[in-house]
Order: structure tokens, then C-alpha cells, then sequence
């Protein structure tokens, strides 16, 4: 198969994935199946979004979805290119070799961007849009002070070539970082602020190169000399065998950079980069940085950076760094994210210095590279505690579900496909050769999941919809430290379990459908309703402790919902939309519903008691309700 027919393959499988109960595209269903691509190429932190379709044609603005990051300094947008959806379109028609197409699509999100910020867009929104929340904070002065960097990420299903005469070569395109100035009101102070603009396209390019690399995230490089102007000089250690270990001192304002421009690209690997900051610490370090700043390279750990490669210059018998490719902060992420939120709060940081280490490891595969960074991470003096499981690169209870997978067969006689290693399924289907179809028709999409949905799915059976809906590494994270074998209480991996797992992705699945999308839909915060409703079922059941349990097992044998139960949880699903936004304290739901103090608010309140001890929810437990078996998986 050639490269342009393996797109046009590629194109095809996301299309009939993406298509709603009508059978037309939905254009969030595309976002929903290439966001998980993504999150795993370390592009994005979470695969939740708040989803935000706002189009006006006459004004040239389009976006589908956005997201912030936890601390909100960062800004993600999303855009679909809707001419390329069309299910009838021809080949020569998808590729594209020109910028400008992509450069007139980026345009729409920042015509949106601008017209937010001159408060110009908010009479022209109406209150229930989700993207009210958004066009709001960025007219305001609080709002727009907290954003560094506004990223925006045009997926498109055309593919990106060059034309050189008769041949057609697949290409990457890339765009270079810009930024842009607006007002800004600090603590009374009017003034500039310089906001950070960075544009990329997720082509099929980049799903096929994704596929071939069995999913091994992107690396990033790093160029010293080119992107910061900085001139570091390096000691080299120690060498040997593809590896070789540096000392440099790098200023402040260089990691103040990294991080703005990187975020936690540039601690992926940094087992404390999800954990929560240890306050003292962190209190520790700004002290430090108010009154001693020429000290803090004397009183701080310092760094330690892994590379796969590393690039010097020689200068008057000094060595120098140009570039370092694979760059992770595996060590020392606490510092740095401290650096940069001390500067954005106004302290200077011009005359602090950070000890730093550079490992450089060339020809490691990726399991022992990561190998490697656990072991530096256990050993390196820590900041903050790190559990076996953050350093754990292989899960055994992993391996444990996969060979369920490939064993249990369920009611109807077939299988589900857990693709522990990203690009699985897809080195299955390749190798398949011309049997791939039939591989597809053993295990369709609504049978297969990824580690990231396994722990999203097993996670919301409890009492935490606000961790659920974080999503990604900081929701995987707590999965591994609740499945891991730490002390007698462990949860064991065997069949009742995997049953019991299978039952909470249909009974997630199926109320994704139940809820529904666009205009027939219950809402607009899907995302968040169905964590919350899943909870308020286990809060009424299993969370009680009382002896008695929902039965999932009758889920497991039925393969799906009853009509009664959906029906039930058709009314379950649009009282938690209400509640939502009844005790929601921002007008941005998709962002506060990450937060405990909503959870806590829903899961007292008068609303949820009543619906809860009606007589329909008395019928629905009453059928559903089993005496508990002997189970430390409750949460």
C-alpha cells in the first residue's frame, strides 16, 4: 500500500468511527478519536475538553473545543476543518501542499481570540453557549492576565504533501512560534502583556506516523543557541558507553522560558510531575527567591535532564550546548514550575542560577529508557514522595487485564481488545494483512479500550467524578496506586474483576449515548454529567456499605443496559446536568467540575437525596441491588 492510500484508509476508519446515530459525521466525534493520539503523543495533558462548536461564517471564526491547563496559564483550542469530512471526496482533493489553507483556518480561532478579548463577541453570545465561559475571561482583565500561551491544534483529515514534478511525497508542516500583545491590568497597573501563540496541524500525517511508531510519543528537541540565545557552558563528567553525563549552570529565566514554551512536555517523565506541589518546599523555594536569590543555587537540588542525543560546539577549548533532543526534566520539575510561577507573579528571578545534570543516553529502546529515568528518580534526592507505582514503567497489573483480554470470552462468545501498548491495534490490523477487515468486524471500536479509558472507566465507580474528569496522567496515576500491591487490602486481578471492568465500560459507554450529542442532546457537559451521575449511582449503592452492592455482573451477562435502567438513567443524567450548574460557583462548568467542592455540593443536596429515595430509584436499586460479595475494590 502506498503512503497516499494508507491515508486515504486511515481517513476512511476515522470517518465511519465518527459517524453519530443518524449516520452523518459528527465533527466532536472526530476530536473524540484522534484526542486520545494526542494526550499520548504528550501533545495535550488530558483528553477532556470542554466542548464549544461556535461558528460564524460572516465573521471568519470557528472552534470546536477548548481546555485549560490545571493552573490556567495555558490555553488549548481545537479546530476541525469541516471541508474535509465529506465521505465523498476524492483523493487528489484531501492532499494539501500549500500553507495557506492551514494558515486561513488558524486564522479563524485567533480572529475568535481577538474579537474575545475586545469584549466584542459577549452580546453576541447567549448564556446558555458553552463558550460563553471562555469569550468571558478573555474580555477580562484577571482572565487574561492568567493566560501565558494560547495553543491552538488544527485537526484536519487531509494529508500534507510536496509536489516534485510527477511525484507526491508526504510531508511534515510546521509552524513557527509567534506571540501577540494585548492589555493588562496587574494589581492596578496598566499595561502590555505579551501572550505566547503556538499553531499546530494533526493531519493524517501525523495519525499515520503515530501508527507506525506504534505510538511512541514525539520527542523534543531542544535548540539552546536558536530558541533562547543562550550560550551554556558544560562540563563533561562521565563517558561510556552510550552515555555521557554533563554539569552546567542554566539561569532562571531559561527554565522560565522552557516552561512557557513546553509546559510538562518537560516532565513527562518526571515521576512528580502530576503530583500536587509539596507546599513546603515550595514555600521553601520563593523564600528563598524574595531574599536570598544569589544563594538559591547553593540551597537548591538543581536539575536532572535526560536526552537521546546532545549536540556541543567547541569554542576556545570550551564546550558549549547546542541542543539536546528527548529533553526531560526528570528531577528538579518543582523547581522549575516554581521559577516560572514566582516570575508570573511579579518576583525577579534575573539573578538566580539552577545547578543542572544532563544524562545522555543514545541506542536505549524506550522500556529501558524508562527504566533508566525510574531508577534516577528513586535515587535522586526528592522534594516530594514517590510511591513504587510512579515508578513502576511496566505494570504487572497491566499485563494481569491484557491476558484476562485475550482470554474471557464473553456471554455472546466474543472478546474485547485492551491495547495495553499504544499502536496495538494497529500493528495487529497491519499484520493481518489482507484479513484486516476481519480483525476489525473480531473487535469493532465499541469492544476495544486504551489504558487511559480503562482507568477512566474503573475510576468513576466511586466517589471522586472530579478526579475522572481530569483525565490523562494524573486519573492513570490514581488507578495504578488503587490496583497496586502495596498491602493485604490489594485488589485482585482475576476474573470477577475484569467482568466487573467491562461492565462499568458498557455501563459508560452506554450513557454516553443516553445523553447524547448536539442538538438532541441532554446538554452541553457531557463529560462531566456522566462521572457525576456514575458516582451518585455508587454513593447510593456500593458506597453505602451496607451489605448490599449494585450488581454489575448483571451487566456483564446482558452485554448492555435494560430498557428501564436506561430509561432511569435518562432522568439520573438530566437532574446532574441541572445540578451542575445549579451549584457550580464558575461559569465555566468544564473546568470547575474538576473541583471536590462541587462533587461535594451535588452529592448533599436536597435534588440528588430526593431523586435518589424516589419511588423510581427505589424500583431501579431494588432490581439492581445484591447482597455484597466479599470485595475490597470498593473504593
Amino acid at each position: 500500500m502506498s503512503d497516499i492510500d494508507e491515508l486515504v484508509s486511515i481517513r476512511k476508519d476515522i470517518l465511519e468511527a465518527s459517524k453519530g446515530q443518524d449516520g452523518f459525521i459528527d465533527e466532536q466525534k472526530i476530536l473524540d478519536e484522534i484526542l486520545p493520539l494526542m494526550l499520548d503523543a504528550k501533545l495535550v495533558d488530558s483528553e477532556d475538553y470542554n466542548e464549544a462548536y461556535f461558528i460564524r461564517p460572516s465573521e471568519g471564526i470557528k472552534l470546536n473545543a477548548y481546555s485549560l491547563s490545571e493552573s490556567q496559564e495555558r490555553l488549548k483550542i481545537f479546530i476541525i476543518d469541516e471541508d474535509f469530512v465529506q465521505e465523498s471526496l476524492e483523493t487528489k482533493d484531501m492532499l494539501i501542499s500549500t500553507r495557506d489553507k492551514y494558515d486561513d483556518q488558524f486564522q479563524r480561532v485567533f480572529k475568535f481570540i481577538q474579537l474575545a478579548i475586545q469584549g466584542k463577541l459577549l452580546q453576541k453570545i447567549q448564556d446558555a453557549d458553552p463558550i460563553k465561559a471562555l469569550a468571558d475571561k478573555l474580555s477580562t482583565d484577571e482572565g487574561i492576565d492568567h493566560f501565558d500561551v494560547v495553543e491552538i491544534f488544527l485537526i484536519t483529515l487531509s494529508g500534507t504533501i510536496s509536489r516534485r514534478g510527477k511525484e507526491l511525497q508526504l510531508r511534515s508542516i510546521h509552524f513557527n512560534d509567534e506571540e501577540f500583545n494585548t492589555r493588562s491590568k496587574t494589581k492596578g497597573n496598566i499595561g502590555q502583556k505579551t501572550i505566547k501563540l503556538k499553531k499546530r496541524v494533526i493531519d493524517l500525517n501525523f495519525i499515520n506516523e503515530y501508527n507506525n511508531s506504534r505510538g511512541h510519543r514525539e520527542p523534543l528537541l531542544i535548540d539552546f543557541r536558536r530558541d533562547f540565545d543562550a550560550k551554556i557552558e558544560v562540563i563533561e563528567a562521565a563517558k561510556g558507553e552510550n552515555f555521557s553525563s554533563y554539569l552546567c549552570v542554566l539561569s532562571a529565566d531559561i527554565l522560565y522560558d522552557l516552561y512557557r514554551s513546553h509546559s510538562s512536555r518537560l516532565l513527562e517523565k518526571n515521576v512528580r510531575s502530576f503530583l500536587q506541589f509539596n507546599v513546603e518546599a515550595n514555600k521553601g523555594i520563593r523564600a528563598t527567591i524574595r531574599e536570598n536569590p544569589k544563594k538559591f543555587i547553593a540551597y537548591n537540588n538543581g536539575l536532572t535532564i535526560t536526552a537521546t542525543k546532545a549536540t556541543m560546539s567547541i569554542y576556545k577549548k570550551k564546550t558549549y550546548l547546542e541542543t539536546l533532543t528527548d529533553f526531560q526534566i526528570v528531577n528538579g520539575g518543582q523547581t522549575t514550575a516554581s521559577l516560572y510561577f514566582s516570575r508570573k507573579e511579579g518576583l525577579d528571578i534575573s539573578e538566580i542560577k539552577v545547578m543542572a545534570k544532563i544524562n545522555v543516553v543514545e541506542g536505549e529502546d524506550e522500556d529501558e529508557l524508562n527504566d533508566l529515568i525510574s531508577n534516577i528518580s528513586r535515587y535522586s534526592n526528592t522534594q516530594s514522595r514517590v510511591s513504587p507505582a510512579d515508578l513502576r514503567s511496566r505494570s504487572p497489573q497491566l499485563r494481569a487485564i491484557k491476558s484476562l483480554s485475550e482470554s474471557t470470552i464473553t456471554p455472546s462468545g466474543n472478546k474485547w481488545f485492551f491495547e495495553r501498548v499504544k499502536g496495538e491495534f494497529n500493528t495487529k490490523l497491519r499484520m493481518a494483512g489482507d484479513h484486516k477487515t476481519s480483525q476489525k468486524n473480531k473487535y469493532p471500536a465499541d469492544r476495544r479500550f486504551s489504558k487511559e479509558e480503562l482507568a477512566k472507566y474503573y475510576i468513576s465507580w466511586g466517589v471522586q467524578p472530579y478526579n475522572v474528569k481530569k483525565g490523562g496522567e494524573k486519573v492513570f496515576r490514581y488507578f495504578i496506586e488503587t490496583i497496586s500491591p502495596e498491602d493485604a487490602t490489594s485488589i485482585k486481578i482475576d476474573r470477577v474483576f475484569y467482568e466487573r471492568l467491562i461492565s462499568k465500560i458498557i455501563l459508560w459507554r452506554q450513557m454516553e449515548k443516553i445523553y447524547g450529542r448536539g442538538k438532541n442532546a441532554i446538554g452541553q457537559i457531557r463529560a462531566a454529567a456522566i462521572p457525576y451521575a456514575i458516582s451518585s449511582i455508587y454513593q447510593a449503592s456500593d458506597g453505602k456499605k451496607d451489605g448490599w452492592e449494585f450488581d454489575l455482573e448483571r451487566i456483564w451477562k446482558d452485554e448492555g443496559l435494560s430498557e428501564h435502567l436506561k430509561i432511569y438513567l435518562q432522568s439520573l443524567l438530566e437532574l446532574v446536568n441541572k445540578l451542575i450548574k445549579k451549584y457550580s460557583l464558575s461559569d465555566d462548568l468544564g473546568e470547575y467540575s474538576k473541583k471536590s467542592e462541587l462533587w461535594d455540593a451535588i452529592s448533599t443536596s436536597k435534588e440528588l437525596k430526593a431523586f435518589m429515595s424516589s419511588d423510581d430509584s427505589q424500583k431501579i436499586l431494588t432490581l439492581y441491588l445484591r447482597k455484597s460479595q466479599e470485595n475490597p475494590e470498593s473504593l
